[in-house]
């Protein structure tokens, strides 16, 4: 991806990704640490539009991919309502310290809020200390520690 900058002329938009945007999807999944082929992308792009309950927005700059959020609702029995929880956010490195990852979680608030859900939940790994410090500066506190068990390794 090429360097972008906001001007006064360009804004950021975002949108639902579209089975088009296969290889931006493949592009930033691979910048956040998740390679997948441009063919492995179109199809998580065709099984997220397939559920009303998920949702994979593109930030662009006139037209250029710039970034990425996923997010599912789901319903919680501890707290007895929907949550929703950020399965990925990345900007493009390119396009760092523009904005982009304030525009696309504003985007995911007012999905939530949309779907009646009480809260937004994010893991970041704790070797991504850019993110914890993002997430942070954007409102979320620290939660309870995410455990993982990896199944047929």
């Amino acid at each position: 991806m090429e360097p972008v900058a906001v001007s006064v002329a360009s804004a950021i938009t975002v949108r639902e990704a579209a089975l088009g945007d296969a290889c931006d999807v493949a592009t930033l999944l691979d910048v956040l640490g998740y390679p997948c082929t441009r063919e492995e992308a179109g199809d998580r792009i065709l099984h997220v539009r397939q559920d009303p309950r998920q949702h994979l927005l593109i930030a662009e700059i006139d037209g250029m991919a710039c970034g990425l959020a996923a997010l599912d609702v789901r319903f919680s029995i501890t707290r007895g309502a929907d949550l929703a929880r950020i399965n990925a956010l990345v900007v493009s490195p390119h396009c760092a310290g523009q904005g982009i990852g304030r525009r696309l979680l504003r985007e995911v608030e007012g999905i939530a809020r949309r779907a009646g859900a009480v809260r937004v939940e994010v893991t970041a790994s704790a070797a991504r200390e850019g993110a914890h410090a993002f997430y942070q500066c954007c409102g979320f506190s620290d939660g309870s520690q995410h455990l993982i068990k990896r199944l047929g390794d």
